[in-house]
Formats: C-alpha cells, structure tokens, sequence
C-alpha cells in the first residue's frame, strides 16, 4: 500500500503517464501508451475534435492554421506535403494509435491522404523521436489518437456541411461504455468539386474534384481487474484529380485506399505494466495518366507489426521502459519494376526515467533497429525538465534519429539504388515554460538539428533520375506558443493560442535556403463564448518561401495573411448550427509554386448532439 500510495502521489504532478492511477485508467484508454511519457519531457500541440471543425476541408488546412508545420499544397485537396523544422515530408512521422503509418514504398504520408475526422485528439510534437516512433521521426511526428472512455453511456453525434465550390461532408460517431466495455464507431464522407477561381492569377481549379470516406471501429474490454484487450480499424477511401492549367488539357487522378487495424493486450499491476500490440496496415494507390482510361501505375504495401512496451518501476522513483518490435514490410509496385520486394526490421529500445524530486524529471534512451540489407545506427535520447518555480519551467533534449530508404528508393526501375544508406540526425533543442495568471508561454529560443545522407533524387547521364546520399542540411530556428485562457463568468469566455516560429534550413553545400521552408510563420486562433453563442478567429502569416534551389527572388512565394472566421449557436446543448468564412480578406496567396488557393469561401453546419 505504501509504495501505490507514493506512485499516486509522485504521478498526479506528472501527467499520470504510467499506471499509477487506477481510477484514471479506469476512466479512459488511451491507444498510444507513450504519448502521455513524451508530454513529461517534450512540448505537445494537442488539436481536438472541435479545433479540426474550424478547418474541415482537409487535414492541410487543420495543420497550416493551428500548427507551426508549413504544408505544400498542390491545389485546395490535392497532393500535400508537410515541412516540419526545415526538413522533408519523408523527414516528418505519422503515427497513428502509437503506430508508424509512414508509406513504406514513398518513405512518407501525403497529408490530404489522411482522413480527418475520427480521432479524439490530434498531437503534433517538434523534434526528433525516433527511439521510439521510429524511421522518418526527424523533424517531427503528427499523432493521430483514439481513446476509449468507460461509464460513459450511450453518445452520439452528427456532423453535416454544405460549403463553397459544391463541397459536402456528413460525419457520425457513435459510442457506448460501461465500466467494463467500451465501443465506438465513427464514419465521414466528403466530397466536392472544388472548382474555385483566382482572376488576379488567371487560375481556374480546373480538374479539381476529390472525396473521401472513413470509417473507424474500436473497442475495449476488461478481462480482468487489471486487463484489457482493446482493438481499433480504420478504413479510407479517396480519390483526387490533379488540376490542369488548360481547358483541353491532359486531365489525370489518383485514387487511394488504406486499411490499418491494432489489436492491443494490456496488463497494469501496481509496479508493473506492459503493452503488447498486434498491428497490420496496407496502402494500395493508383495513378491514372488518362482520366477515364486503365491505369498507368500504382502499388500496394503492407506492414505487419508485433510490438512489446514493458515498464516496471524498481522504486517510486526509477522506471525502466523496455520495447521490443518486429515489422515484416512488403511492396509491390505497377509500371514502376518493383516486384513482390520484403524486408524484416527488428528494433530493440530502452529508455530509464528517474525523478529524484517533485520538481525534476530525467529521461535516457537506446535503440537499435536491425534491417534487411541496410546498415542502422545507434540511436539514442537524452530528456530533462526542471520546474524551477511555481511559473516556471526549464527543459532540454539532445537526440540521434534517422530514416531508412523506402522501396521507391531502393527498387524503382530504372532509378532504384541499392547502396542506399540510411539519413541520420543529430538534434539538440531547449525550452522554457512559463505561467503567469491566466497567460502560458512556451518557448524553444533555439534548436539545433543537423542531417546527413540526406537522399535526393537526381538526373542521370542514362536519362532517368536516381537517389543518391548526396546533401548534408543544417536546421536552426526557434519556435513560441502563447495561450490564454479566462472565464469571466458563467456566460463569457475567452480562450487565445498563438504561434511563432523561426526557420533556417541550409544545403551545407550551397549554403541556401532549402525549396518551400519559409523563415518565418505566424498562426493563431481565439474564441469567446458567450451563453450559447460562440465566436471564433483564426490568422495565419507565412513569409518569404523559396521555390528554387539558388534563393531566386523572381520565383518565390511572397508573404501572406490568411484570416478566417467563424459564429456558432448551441440550442438545449444538443443543436448546434455554425457559419465560417475562410480567407476573409480575399488573399491571393499559394504554399506551392503556380497553384493558388481559394480566395473567400464559406461554409454552414448543423451538429446534432444525441
């Protein structure tokens, strides 16, 4: 009793990561076990369901306003890649439910390719994380969680919207618990037209339609006082047309389907937990060359996944966390050569937590992956946060990361290269978090992160393009977060979050600034409620991006201000009916070179609420 008592204790400071609180875990199932020990030592944008409702069209434009991470858009809806800290898409990590959903044949996730609605919180966390999310955790992860709450009843809810350009979206979710069973399911459908114009640039979305459908499943159920099993699928649909510049022009698609499902096994006794997870995902996509023609390529990957999170607390105040993966990945590619190719990754990881007071947190970690034919460093991760005061914090991280080559990399033909080597990184980075009243400040004044191996695709002499290790990259910068938040009373509220950040991301070689990573952007979002009313404001500011190589000033993207808003109204707390105008003032503005985004366009709802 004496040692549960001091774990309850030592972890009500501390987030509650482990098992230490029954009640807690009685209450809610978390599928990503880890997230919670990450919040102790790192920073975490959280975005909630709500939050993703003031930018529904797409996860683009959920991430472009209400995080720092810079988004290249082909077009509203079309192809999308994030910048993360100055790095790639390939350097950036999506990890759904605690698993890594990376592309296994491009090595990265095509954000608008992501579904979202349905998760119950969406974590962007900056800086490497590799030891334990694995390859591409370079810049960043994107997470996209589901939980499962217990004693809960019976809810349900449905989401419905009408906006410009013909766009429609319905979203469902319905749910159900006791204390020992916990259900939910959720489905989205959207589509639109997406025929948007921008005179000024003499841009016409031509070609533009695209839709997509979810539906998500999960479950928990205690098998005993101190078991769980508890499973979540997912299942997408999408399809996209790639806009054309012309009316008799070449119109093309891309259709995608993915289907990812975790089984989860998880015992919690008073010193000791583990996790134990059975996970498979597959990617199947297909280009069509000809609109209404055959297709002209494609590729299905799969991953099966087994992994084990072990903790065990020697004393109240030292944990030992042991993981242990194994991942079968295969690949096969249409019109691009790669043929039934498989490879086995085995990963070990440790990480030691000690608290030595209240105040203090320490974390070490080590990992080693073992993969087919490629040659896999060391990695490992140094965490610290100090609360110095009652307003004031002080953290500090130093990491090793890296990212293998996918099987486009590896296998296209012509093209492939086998004597690939894996991308590595080396990060550092410090912050401080201060509370004053009602006001937070987050503040990482510097980060440090330098790549090397960086892999490039490049012109041969034979005529076709092949990846090479060719560019090493330095990343510096800093990154703020201000949040405010007050109840004046029982009818009025007000709740502000602002971003700033700060990117200088260099070919070592050259000595430019990397293509699409702007040096500056600004984001934030406020919103008052008062009685039933809501109203809400969000900006974004994004500076100078270069589109070319050499720093050309003839071909960049000039900074721009993109302000939206939006008014709600809650009738018996079970209606809601809201009205959004996105890009109030008419901005002209592109995050990719010769494909504008839409100028003013507005949107109604209806939520119901059962």
């Amino acid at each position: 009793m004496a040692l549960k008592r001091s774990l309850v204790l030592l972890f009500a400071s501390y987030g509650c990561f482990l098992y230490a609180q029954e009640k807690t875990i009685d209450t809610v199932y978390v599928f990503d076990n880890q997230m919670n020990k990450v919040k102790l030592f790192h920073p975490v944008t959280t975005i909630t369901p709500k939050d993703i409702e003031k930018n529904s069209a797409n996860l683009s434009e959920t991430l472009r306003f209400q995080s720092p991470v810079y988004i290249k858009e082909n077009g509203r809806g079309a192809v999308s890649s994030p910048s993360f800290r100055g790095t790639t898409a390939q350097q950036t990590a999506f990890v759904w439910n605690g698993i890594n959903i990376n592309s296994v044949l491009l090595g990265q996730g095509d954000v608008n390719n992501i579904a979202i609605f349905g998760y119950d919180a969406l974590e962007v966390k900056a800086g490497g994380g590799s030891v334990v999310y694995g390859s591409g955790a370079i810049g960043g992860s994107i997470h996209l969680n589901n939980e499962l709450k217990f004693n809960e009843g019976f809810h349900a809810t449905l989401h419905s919207e009408v906006a410009s350009y013909e766009t429609f979206q319905n979203y469902f979710k319905t749910s159900f618990s006791n204390s020992d069973f916990s259900f939910k399911a959720s489905g989205n459908y959207f589509i639109s037209q997406n025929n948007y114009e921008v005179p000024e640039k003499q841009y016409i979305n031509r070609n533009g339609k695209y839709f997509n459908g979810t539906a998500n499943i999960g479950f928990s159920y205690k098998i005993a006082r101190n078991q769980k099993i508890s499973w979540q699928s997912q299942l997408y649909d999408a399809e996209q047309n790639y806009p054309i510049f012309t009316e008799n022009g070449n119109r093309t698609k891309y259709a995608a389907q993915t289907f990812r499902s975790l089984l989860t096994h998880d015992v919690n006794s008073k010193s000791i937990s583990n996790s134990l997870k059975a996970a498979y995902t597959e990617e199947n996509f297909q280009y069509f060359g000809v609109f209404d023609a055959p297709k002209t390529s494609g590729g299905t990957g799969k991953i099966l996944i087994f992994k084990d999170d072990f903790n065990y607390f020697i004393t109240p105040k030292l944990n030992v966390n042991l993981i242990g993966e194994f991942q079968i990945n295969k690949g096969e590619g249409y019109q691009s050569g790669i043929e039934n190719v498989k490879r086995n990754i085995y990963s070990v990881a440790g990480l030691l937590r000690y608290f030595p007071t209240q105040k203090l947190r320490l974390e070490a970690g080590i990992k080693k992956d073992f993969i087919d034919n490629i040659e896999s460093p060391v990695l490992y991760s140094f965490s610290g946060k100090w609360k110095v005061s009652d307003w004031y914090s002080l953290g500090a991280s130093f990491s090793k990361n890296f990212r293998f080559p996918s099987f486009n990399d590896l296998y296209w033909n012509p093209g492939g290269n086998l004597d690939l080597k894996a991308e590595t990184s080396l990060q550092t980075e410090m912050s401080h978090e201060l509370a004053f009243g009602k006001f937070m400040l987050s503040l990482t004044p510097y980060y440090y992160m330098k790549i090397k191996d960086m892999i490039q695709w490049i012109p041969t002499s034979m005529g076709y393009w092949s990846p090479r290790n060719v560019r090493n990259v330095e990343s510096y910068g800093l990154e703020s977060k201000i949040g405010f938040q007050h109840k004046f009373s029982k009818e009025h509220s007000l709740k502000i979050n602002t971003g700033y950040s700060y990117t200088r991301s260099v070919d070592l070689e050259t000595k430019n600034q990397l293509m699409y990573v702007p040096l500056h952007k600004v984001f934030g979002n406020a919103d008052y409620q008062y009685q039933f009313m809501n109203l809400y404001v969000q900006g974004m500011f994004t500076g100078k991006t270069f589109t070319t190589s050499d720093e050309n000033n003839d071909y960049l993207i000039k900074p721009y201000f993109v302000l939206n808003a939006g008014l709600s109204a809650t009738v018996a707390q079970k209606y809601t009916l809201g009205l959004r105008v996105n890009n109030i003032t008419d901005e002209i503005y592109e995050t990719m070179a010769y494909y504008p985004l839409p100028k003013r366009n507005y949107s109604f709802y209806i939520n119901l609420n059962f």
